[in-house]
């Protein structure tokens, strides 16, 4: 993980070019999660917005997340990739917990929030995850049916309250079938999806969503497609616990497919923003939050139809500014730190790297190794 949220440079094959493709589908999910985060407020005002809202919960983090395991794919113990899971992934995560907790306590007032790693509160749950998923990532590779090993872990947190709320294991663990998916995924799957045909197909099948959460929404325990508690947490009978985690992971992969079939393969005006989704992801909250502390979701202009299309599009705006180089140049030091002063080089990286340079030496005109030996 290094500039995006999911990474796709640095958890690939090193040179290993960028696929506008996936720049693209990180920068409209993310997109998807900010407005999400925008329509929280206005839910039990307007039927539509929650429509919106649930269908959208289905699939954006699921798209983030099955993108995140595809290019983990690569990841093992090398040394190198664990330094870059460490700079990549926790750091931001300590960085960002202990900011959020800052400005709960200072900015919210609210004098009783701890700072506790072991709890990831808002959005960073997904840092969290994400280290351990990869973390996990040689297992996955190694037994047979990863796919289905991970839907019955999923379906056994399901019905596991005593799991409870460290490092948002309930989150980590019904969310799991979505990283090993990634992991399970090939290219072709991806050339599969963005099909013609398909891309026809997803229209009546996104329609067949918006009509769905249109019956369901108002009844429906936001805990299910948060997937962060268990059945009993949200007073249901055990047995549907495991249920809802096929339900779901079904209705998550379909929506995810079509969501994919209608994002541009070619380079877009938004397609460099897609580096810079890590920052947009973990900067937008304080926007959010600091909406909820300053009461802006009690203006009567915000729960009008126009106003719920004004804060739609304030969100977007927004984190596509979260996303531009300025801010990635000036929050790299804490999302993107080399921080070589914190690790050992290894015998077999620097025999690794000699090896490189000698092949490079070889491929030289022999000219040009003459000139240089002069000089």
């Amino acid at each position: 993980m290094t500039d995006s949220l999911p990474s796709q440079d640095r958890a690939a094959p090193s040179g290993a070019r960028r696929d506008p493709f996936f720049d693209n589908a990180k920068y409209l999910a993310i997109v998807l999660v900010a407005m999400g985060h925008a329509w929280d407020p206005l839910n039990d005002d307007s039927r539509v917005i929650d429509t919106l809202y649930t269908v959208v919960y289905v699939f954006h983090m699921p798209a983030f997340i099955i993108i995140s395991g595809y290019f983990s794919r690569s990841f093992d113990m090398r040394p190198d990739r664990l330094r870059r899971l460490v700079t990549g992934i926790a750091v931001p995560y300590v960085v960002f917990e202990t900011a959020y907790a800052l400005f709960q306590r200072h900015v919210a007032g609210d004098g009783g929030h701890d700072i506790s790693l072991m709890s990831p509160w808002y959005l960073t749950w997904f840092l969290c995850a994400l280290f351990v998923w990869r973390l996990t990532t040689p297992l996955w590779k190694t037994i047979r049916h990863p796919l289905a090993v991970s839907l019955v872990v999923a379906m056994l947190a399901s019905v596991s309250p005593s799991i409870g709320y460290d490092l948002g294991m309930q989150r980590l663990l019904q969310f799991l079938p979505c990283f090993v998916l990634g992991l399970c995924l090939r290219p072709e799957h991806f050339t599969m999806v963005r099909r013609r045909a398909v891309r026809v197909l997803s229209v009546p099948v996104f329609a067949a969503a918006l009509l769905v959460g249109w019956f369901v929404s108002p009844n429906m325990d936001a805990g299910w497609i948060y997937r962060n508690s268990a059945a009993q947490d949200m007073g249901a009978p055990w047995w549907i616990g495991p249920v809802m985690v096929l339900a779901l992971f079904g209705c998550s992969v379909l929506l995810t497919a079509c969501f994919f079939a209608w994002v541009p393969g070619r380079h877009t005006w938004f397609t460099s923003l897609g580096a810079g989704t890590l920052y947009g992801y973990l900067l937008h909250g304080f926007l959010i939050k600091a909406g909820y502390i300053g009461d802006w979701y009690s203006h009567p202009a915000l729960h009008q139809p126009l106003g719920e299309l004004a804060l739609t599009v304030l969100a977007a705006v927004a984190v596509t500014l979260l996303c531009t180089a300025p801010v990635r140049r000036a929050l790299r030091c804490v999302m993107e730190p080399r921080m070589e002063w914190a690790f050992r080089r290894d015998a077999a990286e620097l025999a690794r790297e000699r090896g490189e340079r000698g092949d490079h030496a070889e491929r030289e005109p022999s000219g040009e190794r003459r000139e240089k030996v002069s000089a």
